[in-house]
């Protein structure tokens, strides 16, 4: 029930007078991590279909989605927060760039939201 609620947010988010807003799909995705004990923060870079590790967590990125014509404007991207000593993930599903406390992971050591996405290949997969 909570991912057909998530699409319909994020239909509904992406509609704008009346009509659907076209969107496009970026190749990848810029992420920023905070890990909270110590502060620190990192910026992880994405492919499609991608997966990193931050600190003691596992991302995978499943597609980042941009307003057509504007990669400067909102992102959404679809991704799974596994920590890595688990089978079960902590957060699965849409991060938006503009809204990230609208669905958040919700994880006592870190943070991770949705900073934009790659119109290229990125060439690294963290930075």
């Amino acid at each position: 029930m909570k991912a057909h609620a998530q699409v319909a947010l994020l239909l509904g988010m992406v509609a704008t007078s009346g009509t659907a807003q076209e969107v496009d799909l970026g190749t990848g995705a810029v992420l920023r991590g905070l890990e909270k004990v110590s502060g620190d923060v990192e910026n992880i870079t994405l492919k499609n279909g991608g997966t990193a590790e931050f600190g003691h967590l596992r991302i995978a990125l499943g597609e980042c989605r941009y307003p057509s014509g504007d990669p400067a404007a909102d992102a959404f991207a679809f991704l799974t927060i596994t920590p890595r000593d688990a089978e079960r993930p902590v957060f699965a599903g849409w991060m938006i760039a503009s809204s990230p406390a609208l669905n958040a992971l919700e994880h006592p050591r870190y943070d991770v939201w949705v900073l934009r996405c790659q119109t290229a290949a990125p060439s690294e997969q963290t930075e």
